[in-house]
Formats: C-alpha cells, sequence, structure tokens
C-alpha cells in the first residue's frame, strides 16, 4: 500500500500558526472576562479575514481554469459577503457579537465543501483535504467557542 503524499513542513507550521490569534482570544476572555467584548470583535475580523482569503483561493482555481460559468466565482465571493455582513451586523447594531461569531464559524466549518465544488484543482494538492479540514475545523471550533463566551458577557 503506499503512503499518503504528507503536506510540507511550511503550510502545516504557518497554518496551525494561524490558529493562534484565535485561541489566543478565547484563552483571554475566559481568563479575563472583562475582554470578552474585544476579544469577540477580533476574534471575529480574524475569521471573515480567513473567510476571504478562503474564497481568494477558490475564485484563482476557476480563473486557472479559465470557467465561463458565473456560479464559481459566485460561490468565491460568498466567504468575504458572508464575513462582511456578519462584522456589519454586529457594528450596526442588528446582531450581537456572539450571532455573528457563530455565522463565521459555521462558515468556516462549511468551508470545505466550496474546495468539493469549486472543482479538482485543490484535491489535486497531496493531503490537502486533510490539512483544509484541520486548519478550517479548528478555526471553526475557536470562533464558535468564542461566540459561546461572548454570549456570556
Amino acid at each position: 500500500m503506499t503512503p499518503l503524499p504528507q503536506v510540507r513542513t511550511p503550510p502545516v507550521a504557518l497554518g496551525v500558526a494561524g490558529l493562534l490569534p484565535s485561541l489566543a482570544g478565547v484563552v483571554l476572555a475566559v481568563v479575563e472576562p472583562a475582554t470578552r467584548s474585544v476579544a469577540a470583535i477580533v476574534g471575529g475580523a480574524y475569521a471573515a479575514l480567513i473567510l476571504s482569503f478562503l474564497g481568494g483561493m477558490w475564485w484563482m482555481q476557476a480563473l486557472l481554469r479559465s470557467d465561463a460559468r458565473w456560479w464559481p466565482y459566485l460561490l468565491a465571493v460568498a466567504p468575504s459577503l458572508t464575513g462582511w455582513a456578519a462584522l456589519l451586523a454586529v457594528v450596526g447594531g442588528v446582531a450581537p457579537p456572539a450571532a455573528a461569531l457563530t455565522v463565521l464559524a459555521l462558515a468556516l466549518l462549511a468551508s470545505p465543501l466550496g474546495d468539493r465544488a469549486i472543482g479538482p484543482l485543490l484535491r489535486e494538492v497531496p493531503a490537502w483535504r486533510q490539512l483544509r479540514l484541520t486548519l478550517s475545523g479548528g478555526l471553526g471550533a475557536l470562533t464558535l467557542a468564542l461566540a459561546l463566551i461572548a454570549g456570556r458577557g
């Protein structure tokens, strides 16, 4: 049986390091409850930023395929628009930070489905799915934890 290809160390190390801002926000909000609001806003902004990054990958994949269809590009802008709308709802006083964080967490947790829908290029990268599931699952879980913590305060 052929062993599965491994992702190189730089993407793994930097990907895991990308979880640190959210982990720090969760820890800070638990240790120092007075920081919950700030941790929620910063954590939400970071989650929205990462969603935009993911959408950018889908956009580039559609461009590399010279895809003439609309839906891959619409799917690619959905993460950025979701992040923007969630943050705008908080800033505009329409939704509490916990609700926005929940939306962002669910979008992060669902984002690997976008990889599947957008096409085969990302699937051809060795161990891509494993890395994406780990990182999106981790950031989604941390963002959801922050939503639960923010909802208490």
